[in-house]
């Protein structure tokens, strides 16, 4: 049976750095699994992709030597249980406000005793090339557990979520983060309260020594959070790199885009 890297690099104090994949399609998740990314997390929680589509990519991106990831709707057991069934390696779990948020997920991923995911299904199995009865006695030490902290809630239960066995990592969404933090009267937070706000995620992570990791959109960024601790780190998304390119060439070309026509 295959192991998992990214789980691996995580537990060795690693950084890891994958990207979303927004669009469901195989062969986009096919080009992006060969690119070098250690990792491709399928979002089922923002983008249009269904529960075939979404096994069909962790398919495709595992036997291209990438370690597939689905971040589902929500840390719901049927949900998580389906994503894993579907042959995914770890899964993202958003929102996690609570420490009973996190055992939920946590065990809705792990086979018993650990969990209590029901045993069920080839298609795990296959994407860790081994058969099915290896799968259920060694995808505990395997699957990867990714939570959410989104919110200032989230902050502050932080160490106690984190110390929970079976976290893997933390992952934050800061567009989540700052939009959960803005006042009753819409005041946005500032900077540094931003910024003061993902370094007690840091230090949460430093202080139970679970990895923490968080959404960027540039290389510099990425070096950045690196150089500060952080370790499970995903770079924009194919869709961001797709759009963002077309829109350099369009620039480079001089030629108007949408946006500048629909000014006049």
């Amino acid at each position: 049976m295959k192991i998992n890297p990214v789980k691996r690099d995580l537990q060795a104090g690693k950084p890891s750095v994958g990207t979303w994949l927004s669009f469901g399609d195989v062969f986009t998740a096919r080009l992006m699994a060969k690119t070098g990314f250690p990792w491709l997390t399928v979002d089922l929680e923002h983008s249009p992709i269904d529960w075939q589509m979404a096994s069909l990519m962790f398919a495709a991106i595992s036997d291209a030597g990438c370690v597939p990831l689905a971040r589902v709707p929500r840390g719901d057991h049927d949900l998580i249980k389906r994503v894993l069934d579907g042959g995914a390696w770890g899964i993202v779990v958003p929102m996690v406000n609570t420490v009973e948020q996190a055992r939920i997920a946590i065990a809705a991923a792990k086979y018993p005793p650990q969990g209590n995911r029901s045993i069920g299904g080839s298609i795990p199995a296959q994407n860790f090339q081994t058969e099915s009865g290896e799968y259920y006695r060694r995808a505990n030490d395997e699957i990867l557990v990714i939570l959410q902290t989104e919110s200032p809630e989230g902050v502050d239960n932080a160490e106690a979520i984190y110390s929970l066995p079976g976290v893997d990592a933390i992952f934050v969404g800061p567009n989540d983060l700052f939009w959960q933090m803005k006042q009753p009267d819409g005041t946005d937070p500032t900077p540094a309260e931003f910024e003061a706000m993902l370094q007690r995620i840091l230090a949460a992570g430093k202080k139970t020594g679970t990895p923490v990791g968080i959404h960027c959109f540039s290389v510099p960024d990425i070096k950045m959070r690196i150089a500060q601790g952080w370790q499970f780190l995903a770079l924009n998304s194919e869709l961001k790199m797709m759009v963002s390119k077309a829109q350099e060439l369009v620039a480079e070309l001089g030629m108007q885009t949408a946006s500048d026509l629909a000014r006049y």
